[in-house]
């Protein structure tokens, strides 16, 4: 199996901590309830404003917010959608130290300028070619391009999530429309370092080689 999936139950790698995830689009006005998926669960607010309740509370959440459930039967209500929006929600079974996550972008740039590992493939883009200690996961929810990982091109668009497991490079070198999306570090391991980690800076990557 690939590492680029869709959403829907059984879709992502077996070795995935992240198992299913969907991308909800909701109108001004719309209410919408989630079912619970995951033994744990993310949510973040791609673009747009709404109301969320969830853990007993009810928050006003805006592009760039961040919500994880913190009991086994808790779930999300989006009570009311005051402007046009995205919601991206995540569920598995990561452990409680996990890396960071939010969102991202990915454009094409003039003069790219490349801070991480040499790569001898075309770029376009100011993205980093790095690894983690931690498995990642890319949601795209609007726009086009091609990723690489563990070494491979895959070409992605909205409603693609990219897996790459710990110690394996990845990059988004080109783009054809601009790219938004999501990004979850699950699970730390080994050194447990956060952020981009580089060859040239932090040492060797060890891929785990059943993570592909």
């Amino acid at each position: 199996m690939m590492p680029v999936f869709r959403s829907g139950k059984g879709q992502a790698p077996q070795w995935c901590e992240m198992e299913y995830f969907d991308i909800v689009e909701l109108p001004i006005g719309a209410t919408h309830a989630y079912e619970r998926v995951g033994q744990k669960e993310k949510l973040i607010v791609g673009k747009g404003e709404c109301h969320i309740s969830y853990d007993g509370q009810t928050i006003r959440a805006v592009e760039g917010d961040n919500l994880d459930l913190s009991t086994p039967d808790g779930r999300f209500v989006v009570l009311d959608v005051v402007a046009d929006t995205t919601l991206v929600r995540m569920c598995g079974r990561w452990g409680d130290e996990t890396g960071d996550s939010g969102l991202f972008t990915a454009n094409k740039s003039d003069a790219p300028r490349d801070d991480g590992d040499p790569v001898d493939y075309f770029k376009e883009t100011s993205f980093d070619s790095h690894y983690h200690d931690c498995d990642e996961y890319w949601i795209v929810f609007e726009g086009r391009g091609v990723v690489v990982s563990e070494g491979k091109s895959y070409e992605v668009g909205s409603g693609d999530c990219i897996a790459t497991g710990m110690g394996h490079h990845h990059d988004f070198p080109r783009i054809f429309e601009p790219v938004k999306g999501v990004y979850f570090e699950t699970t730390l391991q080994g050194e447990k370092r956060r952020g981009h980690l580089w060859n040239h800076t932090h040492g060797l990557a060890e891929p785990i080689v059943g993570r592909v």
